[in-house]
């Protein structure tokens, strides 16, 4: 091994022994070669330890080390607490790396970003690419849009204090890119998919999203953890109409209503077929969006097309949205 290798990857494992193989062959066949990998056996009780310490003695930049059950977080924080490299990547025991992930990471290190992630594919039970939506702080808030197996510096890591070991049910990577992520940050996607993600037909996460109560539990403690970062997120809505003439303009948003939500920090949009005589005088602080121009108003009588044609607005114009459909939403109650 080096004397101070670059990246230190990070693997925890529990009961995953019959996936390691594969999962540290992935490693090894980096193109990449200045890098480290810690096995972590958080208290398995399969043959984990037999596996690991194979690999450790056929290939000294792979490390192993034992210790009590803490759970996820408390095993990748023990892996990164004794890590070499400058930068980090976790790796789950059961998932894998493309052959050039680590080199297509190191060519971006020292552009400034903060976490470098990619494109990313899911296997096993399920075989698809996993489509995940562009990185923003107001995505993150919502939702997770970036996967554990993603780089950044052990040193950012110390500052936010690590993972979140109160996080035993999962989630704990989602809280720790917000931690990260909530002051600043450039974020990077690698536009290759360079990881594969096992699916199983039973999984923690898979177990979290029936639980909805332990779900409202998790995300009540993350507003209060990170409540600085929840309550300056601007929050966006965009009605949409069929159309936006004299004869349908009931079934607008009040006045009042409107005025409400600008008062909440929301940022509100109209989106529309086709121009047409409009006499609502809008407020500077609404956006009015077209999906159809003058040729296409044809297209807006059919109902799958104007779909479509909302759904590719949203992508492309309106990333970060809260999206309305339907008049019950317009009428203040």
């Amino acid at each position: 091994m080096q004397n101070t290798p670059l990246i230190s990857v990070i693997v925890p494992c529990y009961n995953q022994a019959k996936y390691l193989d594969e999962c540290l062959q992935s490693v090894k066949n980096q193109t990449f070669t200045n890098w480290e990998c810690l096995i972590v056996n958080d208290g398995s009780p399969d043959n984990t330890e037999e596996i690991a310490q194979h690999w450790a003695e056929n290939d000294s930049r792979f490390r192993y080390f034992k210790k009590e059950n803490g759970g996820l977080s408390s095993a990748r924080n023990f892996g990164i607490e004794h890590a070499l490299g400058e930068w980090v990547l976790p790796l789950d025991a059961d998932d894998k790396i493309s052959k050039n992930y680590m080199q297509l990471a190191e060519n971006e290190f020292n552009n400034g970003y903060t976490v470098i992630y990619c494109q990313a594919k899911k296997f096993g039970a399920k075989n698809k690419l996993w489509k995940m939506r562009d990185f923003s702080l107001y995505a993150l808030s919502k939702t997770n849009m970036i996967f554990c197996t993603a780089f950044f510096r052990k040193s950012d890591w110390q500052k936010v204090g690590g993972y979140d070991t109160n996080l035993i049910s999962g989630w704990e990577d989602w809280e720790f890119w917000i931690a990260m992520l909530k002051n600043g940050g450039k974020v990077l996607k690698i536009n290759e998919v360079c990881f594969y993600y096992r699916i199983k037909k039973n999984s923690m996460i898979k177990k979290l999203s029936q639980e909805k109560d332990k779900k409202k539990q998790i995300l009540n403690y993350f507003h209060k953890k990170h409540n600085d970062f929840f309550s300056k997120i601007n929050k966006k809505i965009f009605f949409v109409f069929k159309s936006l003439s004299p004869d349908n303009q009931q079934n607008m948003p009040t006045f009042e209503l409107i005025d409400e939500l600008i008062n909440q920090n929301y940022d509100i949009g109209i989106i529309s077929p086709k121009k047409e005589k409009n006499e609502i005088d809008f407020s500077q602080k609404i956006k009015n969006f077209y999906i159809f121009n003058e040729n296409e108003k044809f297209l807006s009588k059919i109902k799958p097309v104007y779909h479509r044609r909302i759904r590719k607005l949203y992508k492309r114009e309106l990333p970060d949205t809260i999206l309305t459909v339907g008049t019950r939403y317009f009428n203040k109650k």
